[in-house]
C-alpha cells in the first residue's frame, strides 16, 4: 500500500478517548454481515486525518464497497461540531446509501448517537485495532502521499483540496475491476434514486 511515511509505529489513544466515555458505543463484531464483507453500499468508515500543527485535522469517511472517499476539513475536532459534519454530509444521500457508519474509539466521534436521527447504526473498533476499519485507513494512507502530516491546511487553497480528493475518487482500482471509486458509487446512486422516484404499481 502507497504509503506518505516510513513505518506505521505504535499509535496511542487517539485524543485521549476510551470506550468507556462513549456512551451507546456498539462494537464492530455486531455490525451487519454485509458490512463486513463489503457486497452492499451504504456501508462507511470515519476518521480523522491529523496534522503537525495543533487543532487542524481533516474529516475523512470512506464507503466499503465502491472505496469513495469524503472529506472536510475542520476547524476544531470537538465532538459536538464533528457530529454536525457528519449528521450534514449523510443527510443528501437517500437512506440505503447510509446504513451504518464505524468509528475508532476516539473522543471526537463520542456524538456519534445524533446519526440516529438518520437511521444509520453505529459501531466502534476494537481498542489499539484500527485495522478493523482497514479501508479508511488505507484511504488516509494514500492521501498523506499529497498531504502529508506536516502540511500546514491554511496554506492548502480550497480548490487544490477538492482536487486531491477528486483524483482520489477517479483513480482506477484493481479492487473495483479498474473502475473509479466514483463511477461505482454513481453507479448505485443512480439506481437508487430512480428506484425512489419510480411510482409503485398499482
Amino acid at each position: 500500500m502507497p504509503r506518505g511515511k516510513s513505518k506505521r509505529g505504535c499509535r496511542g489513544r487517539k485524543g485521549g478517548g476510551s470506550p468507556n466515555f462513549i456512551e451507546g458505543r456498539v462494537s464492530v463484531a455486531n455490525r451487519p454481515i454485509e458490512a463486513a464483507d463489503r457486497t452492499t453500499c451504504g456501508h462507511w468508515e470515519a476518521d480523522l486525518m491529523m496534522f503537525a500543527k495543533y487543532g487542524q485535522a481533516i474529516l475523512t469517511v470512506h464507503e466499503r464497497k465502491s472505496r469513495l472517499l469524503l472529506a472536510i476539513r475542520l476547524t476544531s475536532k470537538a465532538a459536538h461540531g464533528v457530529a454536525r459534519h457528519l449528521v450534514n454530509l449523510f443527510a443528501s444521500l437517500p437512506q440505503p446509501l447510509r446504513q451504518t457508519v464505524t468509528f475508532d474509539n476516539g473522543t471526537e466521534f463520542a456524538r456519534h448517537l445524533a446519526l440516529r436521527s438518520l437511521a444509520i447504526q453505529t459501531f466502534f473498533c476494537d481498542p489499539y485495532a484500527p485495522w478493523q476499519k482497514g479501508g479508511v485507513e488505507n484511504a488516509i494512507g494514500r492521501m498523506r502521499r499529497f498531504i502529508p502530516r506536516k502540511t500546514d491546511l491554511a496554506t492548502l487553497s480550497t480548490r487544490r483540496f477538492r482536487r486531491l480528493i477528486a483524483a482520489y475518487n477517479n483513480t482506477p482500482r484493481k479492487c473495483l475491476d479498474f473502475s473509479t471509486p466514483a463511477e461505482t458509487f454513481a453507479q448505485v446512486l443512480h439506481f437508487e434514486c430512480e428506484s425512489t422516484s419510480r411510482p409503485s404499481p398499482g
